[in-house]
């Protein structure tokens, strides 16, 4: 997990490589989709409280959420939900997005599921069986070829999400799909420093965001497509929703 020191350009969180070992999992196939999101809020997942963990709730409450921030109800009892200043029909094959980490979490509570571990998620994302068998570790799900608009959902051409079964040229050795673009993906784990980290000359890039941040990976249908591989960590409080976040679950066991 994590950079080598021979890669072009690293960020300092991702320094650097280590071994990590991981058990069996089972991930699903695509990000939570606006209509699977849909379920959950329907059957009352922001009343039942034994979905939310301590601080979910007090977030919760605080805003006193009833549903993702750009949602909401249409004449009909539907949902609508904004992109940029216009509210649109609810697609039920996008991937939700601007949910935070609570949310995402709760969610997994309601589904029997769990997000994957931040290991986990680049495991998924780097590692494909090379012509031996064995298993070897990639820039991409694909591969190393560089991102194209072929295989994700990247630098903003599309002004906004694609559907989740999009971009099948960018799946990795099993199926798992846009892991690369379209939205960002919460981890299950806090934004740490790997063992050994020492700060770059920008030294406030990473360091102060240690230890209250969540991990997410793989870029969003907005983000620089030259930026992002599948090493690149990004952070942000579980609290924040203003970000093209989703998520996608594994198997609870």
């Amino acid at each position: 997990m994590g950079s080598r020191s021979d890669d072009p350009f690293v960020f300092d969180n991702e320094k650097w490589a280590h071994d990590v070992t991981l058990a069996p999992f089972r991930m699903a196939r695509a990000p939570v989709t606006c209509g699977q999101f849909a379920e959950f809020v329907e059957d009352g997942g922001y009343e039942q409280n034994n979905l939310w963990s301590e601080d979910g709730l007090a977030w919760r409450r605080e805003k006193d959420a009833k549903h993702p921030v750009y949602w909401k109800r249409d004449a009909s009892g539907g949902w609508k939900v904004r992109g940029f200043d216009v509210w649109n029909e609810l697609a039920p094959d996008m991937p939700v997005v601007h949910v935070n980490w609570h949310e995402a979490k709760a969610y997994c509570a309601w589904a029997g599921r769990r997000l994957p571990t931040e290991a986990e998620w680049e495991f998924a994302a780097t590692m494909r069986p090379g012509p031996d068998g064995e298993l070897v570790k990639s820039d991409y799900p694909w591969g190393d070829a560089p991102v194209t608009a072929v295989h994700a959902n990247m630098d903003g051409f599309g002004l906004g999400c694609a559907d989740v079964a999009d971009y099948a040229a960018g799946d990795n050795a099993w199926g798992c799909r846009q892991l690369i673009g379209n939205v960002w993906e919460w981890t299950a784990d806090t934004f740490n420093p790997f063992d050994g980290f020492a700060p770059d000359d920008y030294r406030e890039y990473s360091e102060p965001l240690f230890g209250t941040t969540k991990a997410l990976r793989g870029g969003s249908w907005a983000t620089r497509s030259r930026y992002v591989n599948a090493r690149y960590r990004n952070y942000f409080g579980p609290e924040r929703s203003d970000i093209f976040c989703g998520f996608r679950t594994c198997a609870a066991t």
